[in-house]
């Protein structure tokens, strides 16, 4: 155990890890070496900022909690902390449960640790942050939860209603950012659709990624989780015109079957989803959509799945990924819906969905080949420069790799010529032009 070192671990979302950016940015400040996502954990404190929302991220985070806990035990570590989704959720329970860890906090009273542990909160770096990303990429939480009544989400019962961060405060925060040598930014949020209606009672989206990119430095700006009804549309004028607005969004749809948008109180039909999605295609020609698609909801029937891969091969998704249902406690789903799909079968449509993917990705990522895209360098490996497109979100998104044969400086933008593509990755070369 190393006095005076904190090591937080973040489990879930980008949303989360802006929480514990947050919070390791006021532990340095009282003084402490902090670490994220250490190779070794052996700080003084450790905290676990867990996620809640599905059963598996729920297990993961038990099995962390439960992991430091033995090393705790030997004296590898100090005193243990958990804090965020699932504590949120599940207080009560988990300090009944696991007496490994010295104390629990949820997603949004996370500074009282610190105040707890006799240390200060300085309330004027409530937005600064420590990054863990690297340092020329950022996420931007731009609201905190959700008024939708999805029938399987637990997201609401955590988050609580939505709230809007003030236009002013995120401005201020990506000014700072940007100071220091921030380039590319991700907006977050549960739902970006519904950003502004509560504090401005109107759809804020448009003017605040406008207000963003007149920023100096910020050179990408791109969307994420965005919800489908009440679209925005004037958003897609703010990305046809502003060059530093990827063309790109992150919207999940979930399912494409009436009976099954109906039955998810998803509060859109089949029509008016085909509608939405041809006209962002038509208002922002080659903009790359990423999507997340369900499978195993209660009632799913083998007529709904054949509809929803038709969807996906009519509408040749950029970016797709999915998950199969979870029975949550609180949901309506829980309350209303029996668990009728065995989980093998809800995996074995999810394979076959993104079997379908695979095949389009691997088709539009040869298109790719010959053309020459802005690429910004996330790091160097050892056989390759790894860059992303701005049309390729971190973590979640293909990467390009490019040949070592000239120095490429990580953080830097290049113009890259793809030269071989694989359906989630492309290699590249540094283009002449």
């Amino acid at each position: 155990m190393r006095k005076g070192k904190v090591d937080i671990i973040t489990l879930g979302c980008s949303k989360n890890l802006v929480d514990s950016e947050r919070l390791m940015r006021q532990f340095a400040a009282n003084g402490y070496r902090v670490e994220h996502d250490p190779a070794k954990v052996n700080g003084e404190i450790v905290i676990v900022n867990t996620c809640g929302f599905i059963g598996e991220a729920q297990e993961e985070s038990v099995n962390m909690i439960l992991a430091l806990g033995e090393a705790k035990k030997k004296g590898r570590i100090g005193s243990l902390y958990v804090m965020g989704c699932l504590s949120e959720r599940f207080l009560d329970e988990m300090k009944a449960e696991l007496p490994e860890a010295d104390g629990f906090y949820g997603k949004f009273n996370w500074h009282e640790l610190l105040t707890d542990l006799g240390k200060s909160y300085y309330k004027e770096l409530a937005f600064d942050r420590t990054l863990t990303t690297p340092a020329h990429y950022a996420y931007i939480k731009i609201g905190e939860g959700c008024n939708r009544t999805c029938s399987y989400c637990s997201i609401p019962i955590i988050t609580g209603a939505y709230r809007s961060q003030p236009m002013e405060a995120i401005e201020q925060e990506v000014r700072a950012l940007a100071e220091r040598g921030v380039k590319e930014f991700q907006l977050i949020a549960q739902d970006l659709t519904f950003y502004g209606a509560d504090l401005y009672k109107r759809p804020a989206l448009p003017e605040l990624t406008e207000r963003l990119s007149d920023i100096s430095g910020v050179e990408w700006i791109r969307l994420h989780y965005a919800y489908p009804v009440h679209f925005p549309f004037d958003l897609l004028r703010v990305m046809r015109e502003r060059a530093n607005v990827c063309n790109y969004m992150d919207i999940a749809l979930q399912h494409i079957s009436d009976a099954m948008l109906k039955r998810m109180r998803r509060n859109i039909s089949r029509q008016e989803t085909y509608n939405l999605l041809a006209r962002i295609r038509e208002e922002v020609p080659g903009i790359h959509l990423r999507t997340t698609l369900m499978t195993g909801h209660p009632g799913e029937t083998e007529q709904d799945v054949e509809e929803l891969a038709d969807f996906v091969r009519q509408m040749r998704f950029e970016r797709l990924g999915g998950f199969t249902y979870s029975h949550e406690a609180g949901t309506y789903s829980f309350d209303h819906y029996a668990d009728d799909i065995p989980q093998e079968i809800k995996q074995e449509r999810l394979d076959y969905i993104m079997r379908i993917q695979e095949g389009i990705s691997a088709e539009i990522s040869t298109g790719k080949i010959g053309k020459c895209f802005r690429t910004i360098i996330d790091r160097e490996e050892e056989d390759y420069y790894i860059g992303r497109t701005e049309f390729d979100s971190p973590e979640v998104d293909p990467e390009v790799l490019i040949g070592k044969e000239k120095r490429l400086v990580p953080g830097q933008f290049y113009q890259i010529e793809i030269t071989d593509a694989q359906p989630f990755e492309l290699y590249g070369k540094l283009s002449g032009n």
